[in-house]
């Protein structure tokens, strides 16, 4: 079990002690999608959503999920956040279908890294667009999510080859 980070000499789980990593400024971005008909679509950009602005309350809701992170993924350190950026961009689609592309951004300062929080904060901002739509359209798709790119700490920078 030595080669294993999160797992103690009993082969137990175990949260990884980042107190002896170097402080440094480091920054994620993640991106998902949601597939949607073209009703959802129009009452999205047209402010006719019976819950209200979409966009708004699933932005509020990715800085949210950002920031609670560390309380629904185990083996996440509560870190001090220093910057959630969210952005949409809309692409419409064959078979009047539209996706709504979702890109989070996070940052901080500090010994632990940001991607789980980018990716969470896509996901959460993802699932509030559907929470708000669902009852026109159940059959919104969300996805691929995943990191385009991270910055700072030991294992360097990354950014996702474009395909």
């Amino acid at each position: 079990m030595a080669d294993f980070t999160h797992f103690n000499e009993h082969g137990r789980a175990k949260m990884v002690d980042i107190s002896d990593k170097k402080e440094t400024v480091r920054r994620a971005v993640a991106c998902t999608s949601v597939q949607m008909n073209k009703e959802v679509y129009h009452n999205i950009v047209g402010g006719k959503n019976k819950k209200g602005d979409v966009l708004a309350v699933a932005q509020v809701a990715g800085i949210m999920g950002a920031k609670q992170t560390s309380n629904i993924i185990p083996m996440c350190h509560p870190i001090p956040i220093t910057g959630v950026d969210l952005n949409f961009r809309w692409e419409q689609r064959e078979n009047d279908l539209y996706e709504l592309h979702i890109e989070a951004e996070v940052k901080t300062k500090g010994s632990t890294g940001v991607e789980m929080e980018a990716l969470t904060a896509a996901s959460v901002t993802a699932l509030t667009v559907y929470d708000m739509c669902k009852a026109v359209d159940k059959a919104m798709v969300i996805g691929p999510t995943y990191l385009l790119e991270k910055s700072g700490g030991k294992s360097g920078d990354f950014k996702r080859v474009k395909q």
